[in-house]
């Protein structure tokens, strides 16, 4: 199980105020950018921008990190394993699959595999 990319994540209400912040201090523009269910993502370097009305983001604030891994469910097993609780099971999205857990420590991270076109855009560059 190989962790490609993490993210940080940043809560905001307008998406489009703020990523020219961002563009000037990664120096790039956002390699995705997406609607899921609603809210607006954007990820731009090494953040992950949520955008939405704040009830709306608060569903997802129980992760503190997006993790991206190549194998989920190897990952997932590792997780088990180490008494973590997968709190929103493997679901399809827009990008690949994805999971939610606590870890035994309480800490949240969301775990996302891509699907292949995007590793190989975005990570085997």
């Amino acid at each position: 199980m190989t962790i490609l990319k993490t993210y940080a994540r940043l809560w905001t209400d307008d998406l489009d105020r703020a990523l020219p912040l961002l563009e000037q201090l990664t120096g790039e523009q956002p390699h995705l950018r997406l609607a899921f269910e609603t809210v607006g993502l954007a990820a731009i370097g090494d953040f992950l921008v949520i955008a939405g009305p704040a009830e709306e983001r608060a569903k997802y604030g129980h992760a503190s990190a997006t993790v991206v891994v190549e194998d989920l469910d190897a990952l997932q097993a590792t997780l088990v394993a180490a008494e973590a609780t997968i709190t929103t099971p493997v679901t399809d999205g827009p990008t690949g699959r994805f999971l939610y857990a606590r870890h035994a420590d309480g800490a949240g991270v969301e775990y996302v595999e891509w699907n292949p076109e995007l590793v190989r855009r975005l990570i085997h560059l």
